[in-house]
C-alpha cells in the first residue's frame, strides 16, 4: 500500500510548465482587449463632444429660423373661427 504513494510528493512536469506559463503571463504588456476599448471608447467621446460643442456654437451664432408666412385663405378662417369677421364681408 505505501508503494501506490510514491509520488505524493512530487509534482507532474505538466504542472511545472503550466507555472511557467502563469508567471510569464503578467510580464506580456498591454491587454489588447483593453487597448482596443479604450480607442474606441476614446474615439466616440470624442465624437460625442464634438457633437455638443458644434451644437452649442450653432445655437449662439446662427439666425432664428423663419416661420412660413400664414396664407390669406388661413388668416380669414381663423378670424371666422374667432368670431371677428373679415374686412369685405
Amino acid at each position: 500500500m505505501d508503494d501506490d504513494f510514491e509520488f505524493g510528493d512530487k509534482v507532474p512536469p505538466s504542472v511545472h510548465r503550466m507555472g511557467k506559463v502563469i508567471r510569464d503571463a503578467d510580464a506580456g504588456g498591454f491587454n489588447p482587449g483593453l487597448v482596443v476599448l479604450l480607442v474606441v471608447g476614446g474615439l466616440l467621446l470624442a465624437f460625442l463632444v464634438g457633437n455638443y460643442a458644434l451644437y452649442v456654437y450653432a445655437q449662439k451664432t446662427l439666425p432664428p429660423k423663419k416661420k412660413k408666412p400664414v396664407s390669406k385663405k388661413k388668416m380669414k378662417r381663423e378670424r371666422l373661427k374667432q368670431g371677428i369677421s373679415a374686412p369685405g364681408e
